[in-house]
């Protein structure tokens, strides 16, 4: 498990803007990155939490912070997903687990992604980590609170 002010572990995955984004198209930028992870798209909960994050994404904008979603959806359903509930930030496609393997979201002993949500520092380093599996409208609320007082505006 990954824990605070821990270096950021590299990622190159498919997009649902139709790109293949990576961890160094954030890092370096003068900018924070908000980067969650959920279990499956077009679920109660799933679809929850992204559609609260697409609300809020002018708000992380504007304190600063750009937005990525990860599940282990396919491409086609990271797309499909994004079109139906008209989110533009992009959702990585991680059917291989291996993106939330590197950043310890994984349930131990069911190859199940967690809720999880972490803040990438401008640099690469994880500065904050959010669990919470059951209210997922707290990452958003986790997420924007923390930039708030990065930036000095709580």
């Amino acid at each position: 498990m990954k824990t605070e002010r821990s270096a950021a572990p590299a990622f190159r995955a498919p997009a649902s803007t139709g790109k293949t984004l990576s961890l160094s198209d954030y890092v370096g930028r003068g900018r924070y990155l908000v980067l969650y992870f959920y279990p499956a798209a077009f679920t109660f909960g799933c679809t929850r939490e992204t559609v609260c994050f697409r609300d809020a994404q002018s708000q992380l904008d504007a304190l600063g912070a750009d937005l990525v979603g990860i599940s282990p959806d396919g491409v086609d359903t990271q797309l499909e997903f994004a079109r139906h509930y008209q989110v533009r930030f992009p959702i990585l496609a991680d059917p291989d687990r291996a993106i939330a393997r590197a950043y310890g979201a994984l349930f131990p002993v069911v190859s199940r992604v967690q809720r999880l949500t972490f803040v990438i520092d401008p640099e690469g380093y994880i500065v904050a980590r959010f669990h919470h599996e059951l209210r997922f409208e707290r990452h958003v609320d986790d997420a924007v609170t923390f930039m708030k007082k990065v930036r000095g505006a709580a």
